[in-house]
């Protein structure tokens, strides 16, 4: 029962802060689907990542804010149109997930593993030949709360996100993934630091600080 009750007070706790989040309020007035759109706004904004025209494969795309965020940067004349902006679209996106993804205006979505060769196909098929300027990933597995377990579970997704910019980022592109601080994190940046020219760790503003959440950004692709 004690932990019963411990795990109602801390769930209640998180649903206090969240309700009182001024992120999530301003992804409820601004109509991004989640509070994660500021954070890759904030990472844009600092590192001048996105622009029109781009082609950008977004993994673990649902439920959308990320995507949603990309869009509004790819049709300027609709800034200022709420998170789920429509209007002429300039650039490619292309989400991936897992998970079922409510439709975003312009927004080729794939639902699958990309580690299958099936949804492969699919992403090769609306690529058409050409290659990611900026891959976006936001995924994250369930955690545990064992923190060995979570470091390589972590690290996985990690890898995979590296390994799928091997075959599909151009050398002049970018990759922004999110990670953890805590067991394993040093390893994580020697694995940017072996893939890309430059590596630079963010926080944004809108990641809590009692998060360990955080972002690694690798500018400049290294070929092997």
């Amino acid at each position: 029962m004690k932990i019963k009750t411990k795990s109602k007070k801390v769930n209640k706790a998180w649903l206090a802060d969240h309700i009182n989040d001024p992120y999530v309020k301003m992804a409820q007035r601004d109509g991004f689907r989640s509070r994660a759109a500021y954070k890759l706004k904030e990472i844009d904004e600092t590192l001048n990542l996105i622009h029109p025209g781009q082609v950008v494969v977004d993994l673990g795309a649902a439920p959308g804010a990320w995507s949603q965020y990309l869009r509004k940067r790819f049709a300027p004349k609709a800034a200022g149109a709420g998170g789920a902006a429509v209007g002429e679209l300039n650039g490619t996106l292309i989400a991936l997930d897992i998970l079922p993804f409510e439709p975003v205006e312009g927004v080729h979505f794939i639902q699958g593993d990309f580690r299958e060769d099936e949804v492969l196909a699919q992403l090769h098929e609306a690529l058409g030949g050409r290659q990611a300027d900026l891959v976006v990933s936001d995924m994250a597995p369930n955690l545990s709360g064992i923190e060995s377990a979570d470091a390589a579970r972590i690290a996985h997704l990690v890898e995979l996100a590296v390994e799928f910019c091997e075959g599909h980022l151009r050398p002049s592109g970018a990759l922004v993934c999110k990670v953890f601080h805590g067991s394993g994190y040093s390893q994580l940046v020697e694995l940017f630091k072996r893939h890309f020219r430059v590596v630079k760790p963010i926080k944004p503003k809108a990641s809590r600080d009692r998060s360990a959440e955080t972002f690694l950004v690798g500018l400049g692709l290294k070929r092997t």
